[in-house]
């Protein structure tokens, strides 16, 4: 049955084939598991006068008059009655035999989605059949449910297909691969009855809980979805920590002397996650480890650490980060640490070219590179290591799974993989930790260094951009220095950079006194990476930059930014953004100046930044506002895709998955057929 082709199915050709791969329908049983995203209520009339705005409702009317209006649009009005109510239907496309057949005293069976129009309550192209006067309205008997589309398909379509793949179903059967005590413990129904329901709700059904996706049924599903995501994600931690990695002991004869010649002492929670990684380097398989800490807490120092430990033992550790920018000050870092302790540091990017990148290569390849930092230049197939025993990924949700996991490949031969530490400063909500990450071990350092105070962020509207460069101009009078940061416009990297440039030029006119500099994504690295530099060296009073400088850059002088058009970013971003204020002991500011009107989830996504500086708390709500794909970054959504989960609805299943997932070792047969029955030929961790 899993792999029986949806071409089986009577009238299922060619055509109709490759319409539902679009869909990733490949299979009847993908077709039973192809749910609807919402359903109709066509079981009962409702009176006009009962209907809200908003509402899809079915009505049954007597038709009072019919006319073409000649507006800005041309188009066929019709106003029905029904005793309770007028209402008013809006036709844009029609032809004449369709204006001839409604003609007034006619009776019609509506069904639409009732909006506010000029005159009261409309609906605009409502499915509608004429009925005999005295004729009794026949009512479906189930609500009619609404699937995902593509071009090319109607819902009529898809679901005269799913009647036959149930029939089908009925015929062959579903294997039910939760065993009965569990589906009991929890009041879950099983599966052939949940895709009966949830293809065919009855009349009786609750609705608020099937569009909440709440149902018994939906959660039944939605806990074997989640079930093979994690079993695959298991299979891959499985797939790399079978290849061994090489023993690192902790010898401490280069962190000692790194440690003691750092200005600062390291807090408890760095302490605290340097041990976990110290001890997870010492196993005999590799170490797969993410390590969460807010901007600014201190990641990079317990990288080093995790570096120095490798090269203890004779091994090479490769840095790698998503941005050239990000990249290289990782890179001014660990040569300024680990050149006194006598080890070498390398450097891959995009920008090292010719003759300076054939020689880093030899450095790497020979083994007198010891650590190595790049970007993903570092992926590329004539890199290679003389012995690699630790990958260190920064910011991991800016790469695909597939791209950490091609750098074990890397390691002495392909026989042994290196240890992997991925980090990120994006806070990810422990209900997409527990699931995008399941393959990983988590460490989060949840203490910020002491010294550092806290941002004070404002909301502006900006109508007052006046007041804003006023105290821009303040701020830097006082010695400090400033960021004014310009958002994307329409997702155009072009039309991004040329604000960046229209506002540098605008500040240098209000602000002559000031020394202005401007970083955008257009300009060559070494332009970007000499601005930055001067920026740092307080060279420059004003840094008016795009997005570009979201991670990375530490200027503990600047203490005040300014976001123009807060509301076009996500709050992870905002949140990564504000992160480069405040890094010195001096109070710093954000100012968020919006575009009025905000929207309802602009007004508070910003009242979440006004109100917080906790990460976590700020990527729940981002969660909440936006998904799951769009938290873990487009590169990251693929592992995103369910068909009925969803990581926030259905968050208090995942400690049963884990309960679940650690049951089912034993059983290796189960674990393929969850993971086959949901991720199919899809599954994106088949290749790893």
């Amino acid at each position: 049955m899993p792999g029986v082709p949806v071409t089986e199915l009577k009238g299922v050709g060619t055509a109709l084939e490759l319409k539902l791969e679009r869909l990733g329908v490949r299979t009847i049983q993908d077709l039973i598991l192809h749910l609807p995203l919402r359903y109709q209520d066509r079981t009962r009339v409702v009176p006009i006068g009962g209907i809200r705005p908003g509402q899809e409702v079915l009505v049954d009317v007597t038709l009072k008059a019919a006319d073409v209006v000649q507006g800005r649009r041309r188009s066929l009005l019709c106003r029905v009655q029904d005793g309770s109510g007028t209402l008013t239907l809006r036709f844009f496309h029609f032809n004449a035999a369709q204006k001839n057949s409604l003609r007034p005293g006619r009776r019609l069976l509506c069904f639409g989605e009732a909006r506010p129009g000029p005159a009261g309550l409309e609906m605009v192209h409502p499915e509608y059949k004429l009925l005999k006067s005295e004729a009794v309205a026949v009512m479906d008997d189930c609500l009619t449910p609404l699937y995902p589309l593509t071009e090319g398909m109607t819902q009529n379509r898809v679901r005269s297909l799913i009647t036959l793949a149930m029939e089908w179903m009925g015929r062959e059967g579903l294997s039910e691969l939760l065993p009965e005590t569990w589906l009991s413990q929890w009041k879950l129904p099983g599966l052939t009855d949940s895709l009966h329901y949830l293809h065919h709700p009855p009349v009786d059904a609750d609705q608020t809980l099937l569009l909440e996706g709440k149902h018994p049924a939906q959660r039944r599903l939605a806990l074997e979805e989640l079930l093979a995501h994690h079993l695959s994600l298991q299979k891959i931690r499985q797939q790399v920590q079978q290849q061994g990695a090489p023993p690192l002991k902790a010898s401490g004869r280069l962190s000692r002397p790194f440690l003691q010649g750092l200005p600062f002492e390291l807090t408890a929670a760095q302490l605290r996650v340097a041990r976990e990684v110290a001890r997870d380097l010492q196993k005999p398989v590799p170490m797969l480890r993410l390590v969460q800490g807010d901007v600014g807490s201190g990641k990079t120092v317990v990288a080093a650490l995790a570096a120095l430990q490798a090269v203890e033992n004779g091994r090479q550790a490769a840095v790698m980060a998503p941005t050239e920018i990000l990249a290289e000050q990782h890179h001014i870092n660990f040569r300024g640490w680990f050149e006194p302790l006598g080890v070498q540091v390398a450097w891959l990017a995009g920008k090292v070219k010719g003759k300076a990148r054939e020689a880093q290569l030899a450095l790497i390849r020979s083994g007198e590179a010891q650590v190595v930092v790049g970007t993903h230049a570092l992926f590329q197939e004539d890199v290679a290591f003389f012995d690699l025993g630790l990958v260190v990924i920064d910011e991991q949700h800016r790469f695909g799974v597939h791209q950490r996991l091609s750098l074990k490949e890397k390691g002495r031969n392909g026989e042994s993989g290196p240890h992997q530490l991925i980090m990120t400063a994006t806070p990810i909500p422990r209900t997409l930790t527990m699931s995008a990450y399941a393959d990983l071990d988590c460490s989060i350092i949840d203490e910020l260094p002491p010294g550092r105070t806290p941002v004070q962020t404002v909301v502006i509207a900006d109508s007052r951009r006046d007041q804003v460069i006023e105290r821009v101009s303040q701020a830097c009078e006082q010695g400090r220095q400033a960021y004014w940061v310009c958002t994307l416009i329409e997702e155009s990297e072009a039309l991004q950079c040329q604000a960046a440039e229209v506002a540098a030029e605008s500040l240098g006119e209000a602000l002559p006194q000031l020394r202005i500099g401007l970083v955008h994504g257009r300009m060559k690295a070494a332009e970007k990476a000499d601005i930055m530099a001067r920026f740092k060296a307080a060279e420059l009073d004003l840094l008016v930059a795009t997005t570009v400088i979201e991670v990375g850059v530490d200027v503990p002088n600047a203490s005040l930014m300014i976001i123009e058009n807060p509301e076009r970013l996500g709050l992870a971003q905002l949140h990564q953004l504000r992160g480069r204020v405040g890094r010195g002991s001096v109070e710093s500011f954000c100012v968020l100046m919006y575009h009025a009107p905000l929207s309802k989830q602009g007004r508070e996504r910003l009242a979440v930044m006004r109100e917080t500086t906790d990460g976590f708390r700020i990527a729940e709500k981002d969660l909440e506002l936006r998904g799951p794909g769009e938290v873990l970054g487009t590169r990251q959504t693929g592992m995103m895709q369910f068909r009925i989960a969803d990581l926030q609805r259905d968050a208090d299943l995942l400690p049963k998955i884990h309960q679940v997932a650690a049951s089912l070792q034993q059983l290796p047969a189960l674990n393929e057929a969850l993971i086959r029955r949901w991720l199919g030929n899809g599954d994106i961790y088949a290749q790893v």
